[in-house]
């Protein structure tokens, strides 16, 4: 994703991120970096040509200004300023990767998902409908219906393993819970349920997306702690107790591995990932170079362990 400081906004950029992520692989690594630029108000349409062009850009992220991590050079207004570019897109068959919610502080921040499909989703929808769109993170039934009821193909969305296992009660259960604490938030019981039904249902509308963020404890765990959940050491786990519970295990496959890049046309990997019943503890936490991570489920017990094949 693009959202660092500064945004990958232009195909040079996204070109010469690659190339740094590449650097420190180690040898042996079969790694594909696939990037996406980042969406702002002076976007030009000639960007998106050279994004194509470039061979390694797939998409372009819209985060709303003010959205999420990050967001604050993000667009302002869609419709006004972004029309053109959104156009070209249509040319080149570049998805659009959108973070839903709008901004306005006077709608409510767990209405705001919902606001978003309404007021910029569905008429972004009817006016490109040849546009493919990645609604990114769903947490409401509000975006479930909203998939389901598009033309196939076209619109798709992502879920993450917090928003399968937790609602809102996980920010605040035992006390303010910072390391639950991800954009956009846990949303009520009812909203996980439907997300649920969604993905264990077979439908090809949805796929796996982590929205996995590395932020260190003290960041988190601050006067004005940021957003975001690192479930990269336990995204699979929870995936498969998601599936295993719903009596869908026989759908997790497709989910996890066959929704995307058939949705983005790009091959199927050929490599298998083997999920085990073997129960495992997550650690605390995890040091890295910038500060100490605190994984999501720290310290809990799974029942499902990924090795290779």
């Amino acid at each position: 994703m693009p959202n660092l400081k500064p945004p990958i906004t232009t195909a040079a950029a996204a070109v010469a991120y690659r190339e740094s992520i590449l650097k420190v692989l180690p040898p042996d690594c079969d790694f594909d970096p696939m990037m996406t630029l980042y969406l702002t108000d002076d976007t030009r349409p000639e960007e998106i040509k050279l994004a194509r062009s470039s061979g390694v850009v797939y998409g372009v992220k819209l985060y709303p200004a003010g959205a999420t991590t990050n967001s604050q050079d993000g667009v302002t207004d869609i419709f006004g300023k972004c029309l053109s570019v959104l156009e070209e897109m249509v040319k080149q068959n570049m998805p659009l990767l959108v973070h839903g919610e709008v901004t306005d502080p006077n709608v409510d921040i767990f209405d705001r998902e919902k606001v978003f499909i309404e007021t910029i989703l569905e008429p972004l929808v009817q006016k490109l409908p040849q546009l493919k769109v990645v609604m990114e993170h769903i947490t409401t039934m509000d975006a479930v219906k909203f998939i389901m009821s598009s033309r196939e193909g076209c619109i798709a969305a992502t879920v993450t393993p917090q928003h399968l296992v937790l609602n809102r009660n996980a920010l605040f259960r035992g006390g303010l819970q910072p390391h639950n604490y991800c954009l956009p938030v846990l949303k009520r019981e009812v909203h996980r349920q439907a997300i649920v039904s969604a993905v264990t249902s077979g439908s090809k509308r949805f796929f796996l997306g982590t929205d996995s963020a590395p932020h260190a404890r003290n960041l988190k765990e601050c006067t004005c702690g940021c957003a975001g959940i690192y479930n990269a050491s336990v995204a699979l786990s929870l995936y498969t107790k998601v599936f295993e519970e719903a009596g869908a295990l026989d759908k997790l496959e497709a989910f996890m591995s066959f929704n995307g890049p058939d949705f983005y046309g790009l091959p199927r990997n050929s490599t298998k990932i083997l999920m085990k019943k073997s129960s495992w503890r997550v650690p605390e936490s995890y040091m890295f170079t910038w500060g100490e991570i605190v994984p999501m489920c720290a310290g809990q017990m799974l029942e499902w362990l990924p090795s290779d094949c």
